[in-house]
């Protein structure tokens, strides 16, 4: 016997069949909490407590005085857009391929748990993965996922698909944090990226969340002369037309 779902629940699962069957797209404003109260026949704290779940998990975003909005799933960052580093090379006419060096749940690390603002020891997973172009190396991704936010992570095959790309599907990013820093290579990043210990590299250190959870942090190391970051600015007051 299948036991009914909770009424919140069930509040839940009526928004999301509009989300996922299309009657609301990305942006678009949600039914405000009286409507839903009147619409469900339900309490306005079931229902507030449905919509605070589903800003949690990232598929809404709530405003105040504005009311509940579609989340948007693939989010753009102030200093550049969170893009695949296929997409990237595919842009530049490369062939992406990838080796996995490691895909595992580990303990965190006191630094690498502070940016998730959990404890040192604390499990999450763990993934390191070489992109090449046309066969050269390119980015060492070094990665540790929430995961809450992507359970079936460790079960991916990514030499077939990156984790950018996983993420974005399995997971609404609504805000991203860049840090862009000139390093030196040091003796196994230089092994790997096949390039001289102490070569001038570009990292990146990228925090994603989904909701108001972090959802992963991931540092991104570039050889100096295979990459180039951009961006894109506005004068300050033009509108916002992303």
């Amino acid at each position: 016997m299948t036991m009914p779902l909770p009424r919140y629940e069930q509040v839940k699962r009526h928004i999301m069949d509009g989300i996922e069957g299309g009657s609301y797209v990305a942006g678009d404003k949600l039914p405000s909490e009286n409507e839903l109260v009147r619409a469900l026949g339900v309490s306005r704290m079931t229902v507030n407590r449905a919509l605070r779940e589903l800003t949690e998990d990232g598929h809404i975003v709530r405003r105040a005085g504005m009311g509940s909005f579609v989340a948007d799933r693939r989010m753009r960052g102030h200093a550049a857009d969170i893009l695949s580093i296929r997409d990237e090379l595919a842009a530049r006419g490369e062939l992406w391929s990838a080796n996995v060096l490691a895909l595992e749940a580990r303990p965190m690390p006191k630094e690498v748990a502070a940016e998730f603002g959990a404890k040192a020891g604390e499990q999450a997973y763990y993934l390191l993965v070489l992109h090449r172009g046309d066969d050269t190396p390119m980015e060492l991704e070094e990665r540790w996922v929430n995961p809450g936010i992507a359970p079936e992570l460790l079960a991916q095959d990514f030499t077939s698909r990156t984790p950018t790309d996983y993420l974005l599907a399995v997971a609404p990013l609504l805000r991203a944090e860049h840090v862009v820093r000139a390093v030196a290579a040091d003796a196994r990043d230089a092994k790997l990226l096949e390039i001289e210990r102490g070569s001038p590299c570009l990292e990146i250190g990228r925090r994603t969340w989904t909701g108001e959870r972090v959802a992963s942090y991931a540092r991104l190391l570039y050889p100096g002369d295979r990459y180039e970051l951009t961006a894109r600015f506005s004068p300050v007051g033009a509108a916002n037309n992303t």
